[in-house]
Parts: structure tokens; C-alpha cells; sequence
């Protein structure tokens, strides 16, 4: 059975974290397996992969066979391409120096598109917070409104009510003068 490339999980249940690991196809998914080339983690945003390049690239041209994932995986980083283009040097439609060429020219091209991911992504949370923090201001408005009308409605309500104090003692004290002025 053929050497695969492929991922081994590991980290907690809902936060998976995977090691991109050499196998032999009869292994166990999470079992022995022959070297550790990198590791995924896909929770963050973007997905971190950290690859040995070299590694990977080597145990490709030995006849390791990648998953459907790891393939991904390693076209996102490059090494799928890589080997594409020393297929072509060994068949020789091209030279190593022109393979090269395309390869650093694809990959300066990749990390811009990935700066502007990066810097899109980062707008777009700022323009989410931004639009939060001013919905959360109209809200607290709104509730400062319904507060100062209570208030007010109660301080009304306390000065009706001192009032009608007011003249009820006023009006026991009048009637209490009276018989006095009288006499």
C-alpha cells in the first residue's frame, strides 16, 4: 500500500486541530504514522497552515498519494504547482531557471491576493463594529428617553402631590385660625 499524505485530528471536540502527517494507507486515521510535514488549523480566519515545503514536495515526488483535502492544502501553499513544474523541467518543455520564474511569480501573486483578504477581512469587522457600536447607541438613546420621560412623569407626579400637601395643610390651617380670630 502506497504512503498517503493526510491529516491526523487533534484538539478538542468543535476545535479541531490537524497535523498533516505521511502514513502508510493501512494506518489508522489518528494512528503511526511515518513523518509530521506541517499543521492546519482551520478554526482561524483565514485557516493557519504551517508546512515544511521541502518535505512535502520530496515525499510527492516518492509516490505519496494526498488526500482530498491535504491536495487542496498543498495547492494553497504551492507544492502542487511546484511539482507540476519539475514534471515539465524532467519532460523538458522548460528549464529549472524559467520554472522558477512562474513558480516566485505565482506565489508573490498569491500573498498580495492574501494581503487583500487579510486587509478586506479586517474592514469588514471594523465596518461591523462600527455599525454594532451605533446600533447599541440609538438603543441606549432610546432607553436614556423612556428614562427621562419616567422621571419626569414622576417628578410631576411628586410635585402635584407636595401641592395637594401643600394646600391640604393650608387648607387645616386656615380653618384652625379662624376660630382664633374670631375670639
Amino acid at each position: 500500500m502506497p504512503a498517503k499524505i493526510r491529516l491526523q485530528r487533534h484538539g478538542k471536540k468543535g476545535q479541531p486541530f490537524y497535523h498533516i502527517v505521511i502514513a502508510d494507507g493501512r494506518a489508522p486515521r489518528d494512528g503511526k504514522f511515518i513523518e509530521k510535514i506541517g499543521t492546519y488549523n482551520p478554526i482561524t480566519v483565514p485557516a493557519e497552515i504551517s508546512l515544511n515545503f521541502d518535505k512535502a514536495l520530496d515525499w510527492l515526488n516518492k509516490g505519496a498519494q494526498p488526500t482530498d483535502t491535504v491536495r487542496n492544502i498543498l495547492s494553497r501553499k504551492g507544492v502542487m504547482l511546484k511539482k507540476h513544474l519539475l514534471v515539465g523541467v524532467k519532460k523538458g518543455a522548460m528549464t529549472m531557471e524559467q520554472a522558477e520564474v512562474k513558480f516566485q511569480a505565482w506565489m508573490k501573486e498569491k500573498e498580495a491576493k492574501a494581503a487583500q483578504e487579510v486587509k478586506i477581512s479586517a474592514e469588514k469587522k471594523r465596518a461591523d463594529n462600527k455599525a454594532r457600536l451605533e446600533a447599541e447607541g440609538k438603543v441606549n438613546a432610546a432607553r436614556a428617553e423612556v428614562i427621562a420621560q419616567k422621571k419626569a412623569e414622576l417628578a410631576a407626579k411628586a410635585a402635584e402631590e407636595a401641592a395637594a400637601k401643600a394646600a391640604e395643610e393650608a387648607a387645616t390651617e386656615a380653618p384652625a385660625e379662624e376660630p382664633a380670630a374670631e375670639a
